[in-house]
């Protein structure tokens, strides 16, 4: 995030100061110029012909954290706990890094996105080209990769399922799902 801030000067009326050529307040969409980078420029115009100055804030970058970690965040957003959270954070996340708590408060007051799942094919072992895939939620099968072609979702496999189907012992190809 960048050290440099940006002003404007806007009026009570809701109109903003052009900083260009003109010495008039405008509304935002007919201003050519409506910020300075200069914190004492704006505050002079502000004096000089009314109005107040306003600090343009970048957004903070928003924290990638894990769908678990989403969930456990919604809640106190949701809930009304943003406060409590912040308070008692290292209770509710005993026993989590102290960086890992360090970047959920930041996730809690600067807004989050959930990190996408990684996927991958997982190959069946003492073959050449064969592959997993799932039937249902119990049963999962193998077929050659030019059988599981056009499979998609079927084919790719996140770390909670390669668990739940017992393939923890199998090799993992990451794959990127997005490309198909």
């Amino acid at each position: 995030m960048s050290e440099e801030k940006l002003y404007a000067v806007k009026n009570d009326e809701g109109k903003y100061w052009d900083f260009s050529d003109n010495d008039i307040f405008w509304s935002l969409a007919a201003t050519r110029c409506p910020t300075t980078s200069g914190r004492n420029l704006a505050t002079s115009t502000a004096n000089k012909h009314g109005g107040h100055v306003v600090a343009l804030v970048e957004e903070p970058e928003k924290v990638v954290v894990s769908p678990e970690e989403a969930k456990l965040v919604k809640n106190c957003l949701w809930t009304n706990l943003q406060d409590a959270f912040l308070n008692n954070i290292n209770l509710l996340f005993r026993g989590r890094r102290p960086e890992d708590v360090t970047r959920l408060k930041s996730a809690l007051t600067n807004g989050y996105t959930v990190a996408k799942e990684k996927k991958y094919n997982v190959k069946v072992p003492h073959t050449d080209d064969s592959y997993f895939y799932k039937v249902d939620d119990e049963y999962c099968n193998a077929g050659d990769s030019y059988y599981l072609e056009g499979m998609t979702d079927k084919k790719w496999f996140t770390d909670a399922e390669i668990e739940h189907y017992g393939l923890g012992d199998c090799e993992k190809v990451w794959c990127d799902s997005d490309d198909e």
